[in-house]
């Protein structure tokens, strides 16, 4: 019981959380452009119509994971943020899909534990470079599409270096956090 309190009140505030390590490559007024290191994340890929329910049912499948819900029955620290790579379906009346992760904490990199559930997978991501435009507040479906479409503008002059075939959201904070709250959206760089 402890270890779930301890696990739920550090996703009340991503500080003092494990995060993917970055360095900032350059910096605007509405972005920024980040190099990712190479790091290993836990992952579950599902279809839905919209994002809230997809973030939903991934994030109780990987919060699973981290209670120990794996092969070794290991409790995982949680971790900031949760990422979530969605790839547009054909048309507005067609699923997307969208992969929701948590990121594996240092600790663990090296030799995650398995997954008990045969749909999360252990996800081993590439280094990649990726525009970041930041930004605060409770975030819901139509906020997250109006800041990707401004980064999107930011960006349309300065740049056609961006995979068009995904996009990641990423939020750092729980549902219960009311202030200080930090959502980014990443375009990867081709």
């Amino acid at each position: 019981m402890t270890s779930i309190l301890k696990t739920i009140g550090s996703v009340v505030s991503s500080r003092g959380l494990d995060k993917p390590t970055y360095e900032v490559l350059s910096s605007e007024k509405e972005y920024e452009l980040r190099r990712y290191s190479p790091a290993k994340w836990v992952s579950y890929t599902v279809k839905y119509m919209k994002k809230k329910e997809a973030q939903s049912d991934g994030f109780w499948k990987l919060f699973n994971y981290i209670q120990g819900e794996n092969e070794t029955e290991t409790k995982v620290e949680m971790t900031a943020p949760v990422s979530t790579k969605i790839e547009p379906g054909a048309g507005p009346n067609c699923e997307s899909t969208f992969t929701v992760s948590f990121y594996i904490p240092p600790e663990h990199q090296e030799n995650p534990p398995q997954p008990k559930n045969p749909n999360v997978f252990i996800e081993d991501r590439p280094g990649f470079e990726a525009y970041v435009r930041s930004f605060g507040g409770f975030a819901n479906e139509e906020s997250w599409v109006n800041e990707a479409q401004k980064l999107s503008e930011d960006l349309k002059e300065k740049t056609s270096e961006i995979r068009q075939d995904f996009w990641y959201s990423a939020g750092y904070n729980s549902p219960f956090q009311l202030f200080g709250r930090t959502n980014e959206i990443w375009f990867v760089k081709k």
